[in-house]
């Protein structure tokens, strides 16, 4: 098929807003100030309401990942793994990861992730609701059991994206479209509770408890950190 000259022109002066639009729209800005970003050894207490900080626990981490799915060592700046036991001695996992910067190249990956890299087998994910305060939104987190011979490992966890909590692939690919849109570069935490050796319904309250007291012994000005704004 011949194109004329008209057409020509045409198709260049679409390829040429296309470039436009798209530069116009690049993100540029990271939402997420170097100067403002919590240390999270310091911000995540090691003692808080019947919790208390316990050595030596073998979590799961991001670095389980393959190497093709960690992309190098940008995704995250900062990591917190602890375990925390309460007055009856049972023991809750929990990992924090930051990354300053969330867009195509460099994101932080799920738990299925991890999981899956270090050899166990993961459930289907659902999703459910806890109530850490008074007059604020439910925070809606995934939960999925993994499972490694004789470990059986109930797990809770979310991802901040800038001020939006996601669950799942979709939603953390609309907010960042939506920050993206504005020119911003969102930064993003994953936060995630887990336990071992309980019944699966016994662990989900008690990670719910915890996740609740671990909210609200964070002060105010930091809680923004784990659970976004709307």
């Amino acid at each position: 098929m011949k194109i004329s000259p008209v057409q020509a022109i045409v198709a260049s002066l679409v390829i040429l807003a296309a470039g436009l639009l798209g530069e116009a729209f690049k993100p540029q800005q990271l939402m997420a100030s170097p100067s403002t970003v919590l240390d999270l050894e310091k911000a995540i207490p090691r003692q808080f309401g019947e919790w208390k900080y316990v050595p030596s626990v073998g979590l799961v981490t991001p670095t389980d990942a393959p190497d093709a799915d960690r992309r190098g060592s940008g995704i995250y700046s900062q990591e917190v793994a602890r375990g925390y036991a309460d007055r009856a001695g049972n023991v809750v996992m929990l990992l924090v990861a930051y990354g300053p910067v969330q867009d195509g190249r460099l994101k932080a990956h799920f738990p299925e992730v991890c999981y899956n890299a270090a050899g166990f087998r993961v459930s289907a994910k659902i999703t459910a609701g806890v109530t850490y305060q008074d007059g604020a939104a439910p925070l809606i987190l995934s939960r999925l059991t993994a499972v490694k011979e004789r470990r059986f490992e109930p797990i809770s966890y979310w991802m901040r994206v800038g001020n939006d909590v996601a669950t799942g692939v979709f939603d953390r690919q609309m907010a960042r479209l939506k920050y993206g849109l504005r020119g911003l570069i969102p930064d993003g935490a994953l936060i995630r509770v887990s336990t071992v050796g309980l019944a699966e319904d016994v662990s989900y309250r008690l990670q719910d408890q915890f996740i609740r007291d671990l909210i609200t012994a964070v002060p105010p000005e930091n809680r923004k950190f784990f659970v976004g704004s709307s």
